[in-house]
């Protein structure tokens, strides 16, 4: 408790310059004793902070002392900094007023070198609030009610205790605890159709971080693309899962999800993909890329 106070103390005197004791007593909740007590811990500390006596002295710290000097290196502060920056490019949170504030207690300027807009084309509005409703329900640990798009096609309803928000692969993905299914499940938001509080509080846990799949078997494939997807290749998969063949064309060995999402994500290759593992989804393939010409056909 006594940590915390002093922190608290300190970040007072940087903000205000001058306060006197009784003022750090009444905001604190100590004794004016208590206070000049924990003044003497933080000089002992290494602080520079001294009394001045008289009608308009006060406890104060030396001037051009900054809180870095003492807890942060520039590496640290530049962190923080990035870090805050980062959120705020998300265009979901708004952390500006603390940036501003932390640039200035630090003397440190950071440069808008990044800017990041997790939202799809379009109206982002429903992203945005998407994403604020679970950040609150996971901050809070409540229960939420979802409809949820699966992979396999179905829509349905489920309540979850949502856990933890994680950016993978060009897309935002919910870790909860689904009642239905009595166990752990990667959600993807953008498939989350409705959601509301369920009215619930749930207590703490942590997502199993060996729990990667959505709802669906991580599967290794083995595809050979032509030297024509080169960008698309280099976008889709790690540099370490491509090898470059002697022709131009890549081969590339990844797991990935065994659902629907992969019959349509290789589709979108069109003639330019050949798959070489698992040999079932090459009929998998020719049967929707049959279906998809008599269903357009003249």
């Amino acid at each position: 408790m006594q940590e915390s106070r002093l922190f608290k103390i300190l970040y007072c005197l940087l903000d205000k310059g001058t306060v006197k004791a009784s003022e750090l007593a009444e905001k604190f909740e100590v004794s004016v004793r208590t206070v000049y007590r924990d003044i003497e811990a933080l000089s002992g500390a290494g602080i520079p902070v001294y009394t001045e006596p008289g009608r308009n002295g006060g406890i104060r710290l030396m001037n051009g002392f900054t809180l870095d000097r003492v807890i942060l290196s520039e590496e640290e502060k530049q962190k923080i900094l990035t870090g805050l920056q980062s959120l705020n490019a998300a265009q979901s949170l708004d952390n500006s007023d603390i940036l501003d504030k932390l640039s200035g207690l630090f003397k440190t300027n950071t440069e808008d070198w990044l800017e990041a807009d997790f939202s799809r084309w379009g109206d982002n509005k429903t992203d945005n609030a998407r994403f604020e409703f679970f950040k609150s329900a996971i901050i809070n640990r409540k229960s939420a009610k979802i409809t949820y798009a699966g992979s396999d096609g179905s829509v349905n309803e489920r309540i979850i205790y949502p856990l933890k928000l994680s950016y993978k692969a060009y897309a935002w993905y919910l870790k909860a605890y689904c009642t239905r299914r009595k166990d752990y499940r990667l959600f993807k938001l953008n498939r989350i159709l409705d959601f509301k509080l369920s009215g619930d509080s749930f207590s703490p846990r942590s997502y199993p971080e060996s729990e990667e799949t959505d709802e669906s078997i991580s599967e290794r494939v083995v595809l050979l693309f032509s030297k024509e997807m080169a960008y698309r290749v280099y976008d889709e998969f790690d540099v370490e899962h491509i090898h470059p063949q002697p022709d131009g064309d890549f081969l590339v060995c990844a797991h990935m999800p065994a659902d629907s999402w992969l019959t349509g994500f290789l589709l979108s290759f069109g003639t330019n993909v050949t798959v070489l593992e698992p040999a079932y989804m090459k009929d998998v393939l020719a049967k929707q890329g049959k279906l998809i010409y008599e269903k357009n056909k003249t």
